[in-house]
């Protein structure tokens, strides 16, 4: 296993010195905010492999976030657009939730847009993706919620490139001696989110 995950290092080393790294690093970026694929561990060791672009790398993931969140968005608002009454008035769903508690809680939600878009877009633990599709889906206004993205997902990649360029050895160490960790982590959280959307009722 330790073998396996020091290869995983390596290979990230080596598309950090390529040509292509801010190309790969958008991609991942973009997809992210589409899957529930975790990529903050990725652009913080971009900022400490190479502190010069740390900036750099935070704003282009946050530029490839931001579109890929309204890509999200757009896939949201399609669906309710086309199946969203279908949806809310499915026998299925109404197990869990009513059309009127659904109005209730979208009236809410666009009611306090701000807080309930930026607190969970900050936090690393969140999927971005659930906040980026419910958003169109409950016809939250657009330009707002690029703003929100653009702060919320701004803020906390810089904070990374902050902190990789004033304490890179340290970053450094304790990356290398959790990488296990950190791996194991995202493996789990990736398998949870993916058996809860797998056995939640549609």
């Amino acid at each position: 296993m330790m073998a396996l995950l020091n290869r995983l290092y390596k290979w990230m080393e080596s598309w950090v010195h390529s040509v292509y790294a801010h190309y790969v690093l958008a991609i991942l970026f973009y997809i992210e905010a589409l899957l529930f694929l975790p990529a903050d561990p990725l652009l913080i060791f971009y900022c400490v492999q190479r502190k010069n672009n740390a900036f750099r790398y935070a704003l282009t993931a946050t530029a490839a976030s931001v579109l890929g969140g309204i890509t999200a968005y757009a896939i949201g608002a399609m669906l309710w657009n086309i199946y969203g009454e279908q949806i809310i008035h499915s026998s299925t769903i109404n197990t869990m939730i009513s059309p009127a508690t659904f109005y209730s809680l979208s009236a809410q939600y666009k009611k306090n847009m701000w807080f309930a878009l930026l607190l969970p877009a900050l936090i690393p633990m969140v999927p971005y993706k659930a906040i980026t599709l419910s958003a169109g889906f409950c016809q939250l206004s657009l330009i707002p919620f690029i703003i929100c993205s653009c702060i919320a997902r701004g803020s906390r990649y810089l904070l990374y490139a902050t902190i990789a360029t004033r304490y890179p050895n340290n970053i450094k160490v304790f990356m290398k001696q959790s990488l296990p960790l950190i791996m194991t982590l995202i493996v789990i959280m990736a398998v949870g989110y993916h058996i809860v959307l797998k056995i939640s009722p549609r």
